[in-house]
């Protein structure tokens, strides 16, 4: 933050601001109605521009007045070829993991087509598989 705390009543709204923005993580209002991004955090991921991709796209999801997507952070995912990773849970499908999120235009392709329509797009990490004894 830049701005400089001037009064009692600033620091109050920033206390308030920050409040509910940790709610929505910690608690997580109607969370099972909720799209889930989560963004892999490990030392990889945030060598390849984790921090910065999860800041877009929260921003994205401001600009776009999405109030229905709650962003968390997690460790690896174990795709470290792949970072920065995401994975996107929509209410009542199965989570899907995408890599190599980078750049604006990627990160609002995913919002045009995953997040709001529920498509899936290039980039896709399969996690699906089954084992000989399966």
């Amino acid at each position: 933050m830049s701005n400089k705390i001037k009064s009692l009543e600033d620091l109050r709204k920033i206390k308030q601001q920050v409040q509910e923005g940790t709610e929505i993580r910690e608690k997580g209002q109607n969370i099972e109605n909720m799209i889930e991004v989560k963004v892999s955090m490990a030392t990889c991921g945030i060598a390849s521009g984790a921090r910065e991709v999860m800041a877009e796209m929260i921003e994205e999801a401001k600009r776009r007045g999405l109030n229905n997507v709650v962003f968390t952070q997690c460790g690896c995912m174990g795709f470290c070829h792949s970072e920065p990773t995401i994975m996107i849970a929509r209410p009542g499908e199965e989570p899907v993991i995408y890599g190599n999120v980078k750049g604006t235009d990627r990160i609002r392709e995913i919002f045009d087509h995953v997040i709001e329509k529920g498509e899936m797009v290039d980039g896709l990490i399969p996690t699906s598989y089954r084992t000989s004894h399966e």
